[in-house]
Parts: C-alpha cells; sequence; structure tokens
C-alpha cells in the first residue's frame, strides 16, 4: 500500500522565529519575577509629578533615545501603541543607537499593554546589544513597568537604573 504525501511549501525559518518570539513574550506577561536593579547615584533628573503625557526626545549626536513612560491607558491623551509606534517611528527614521527607558511613574494599568513596547524594542537589534538599553525604575514602579522589566531582562540585557 503507497501512501500520498502532500507537498506544501516550506515555512520561512524567519517567520516561525518571529512568531515563537511573540508568543513568548505574551506568554511571559504572565510570569514576571523580581527584577534585579543596579543602583546608580541621583545623576537622573527627579520624576516630575505634574507630568502627564508620555513622551521621548532623541539625541541625534550620540543616537539616544529617551523615553519617558508616564501611563500606559490613554483615557486623556494618545493611546500607549500610538505613542509607542510614533516614537519608534522617529527612532527608526533617524537610527538611534541607543535607548534609555524611564518607566519610574508607571504605578499600576493594564499589563497587556506593555506588548507594543517589548516587541518594538525587541524588534531593533541596536538596543538588544550590550549597553543598548537602559531600563529606569523607581520604588513606585509597578505592574506593566515590572513586568516589561522582567520581559527585557529576559530577552534584552539591558541595565536597569534605580
Amino acid at each position: 500500500m503507497a501512501v500520498a504525501v502532500a507537498a506544501s511549501a516550506p515555512i520561512p525559518m524567519k517567520s516561525i522565529m518571529s512568531w515563537a518570539r511573540f508568543a513568548l513574550i505574551v506568554v511571559s506577561l504572565a510570569c514576571a519575577d523580581p527584577t534585579a536593579t543596579l543602583s546608580r547615584p541621583a545623576a537622573l533628573p527627579a520624576v516630575d509629578s505634574e507630568q502627564q503625557d508620555n513622551s521621548y526626545s532623541i539625541n541625534s549626536a550620540d543616537g539616544t533615545v529617551r523615553v519617558t513612560i508616564v501611563r500606559v491607558r490613554g483615557e486623556t491623551g494618545e493611546p500607549i501603541h500610538a505613542f509607542l509606534r510614533r516614537m519608534f517611528e522617529s527612532v527608526d527614521s533617524v537610527g538611534a543607537r541607543r535607548m534609555v527607558l524611564d518607566v519610574r511613574s508607571i504605578s499600576g494599568s493594564d499589563a497587556r499593554l506593555v506588548t507594543s513596547l517589548v516587541a518594538g524594542i525587541l524588534k531593533r537589534d541596536q538596543f538588544l546589544r550590550d549597553g543598548g538599553l537602559y531600563v529606569v525604575t523607581g520604588s513606585q514602579s509597578f505592574s506593566p513597568a515590572q513586568n516589561a522589566a522582567t520581559l527585557l531582562q529576559q530577552y534584552a540585557h539591558p541595565i536597569f537604573v534605580q
């Protein structure tokens, strides 16, 4: 008895790896552990409790993008996914080589909304190399900030600053 095997086009390895990476990110959101931090002198500016909106700036001289995420939910302002898309488009257009991500002001929200942030960072090799990503956390960093930090620790190996 002969068995017929249908020929199918092979699935590209890059596509499989992209989906596998995405699946790991989503699964990891539910499995976040505490993140080790590196204490630094007070060289960072204090958290501005009056700042209401997420912001970013790019120093074209040294290729550093500084991102401050104040809130994840966009009830009154720009939704986080729209802000991150705009920020990453700017990062790509200038060829930024380093990111300083300040999540000290996020005190809680829906942790699933950090997927855009983590996926955006993981898609850019310049932020995955040593010294390419710095994550600033604080004693008030909870929920989505902690989940994002944990995922980045596992996949991007950033330098944490508290």
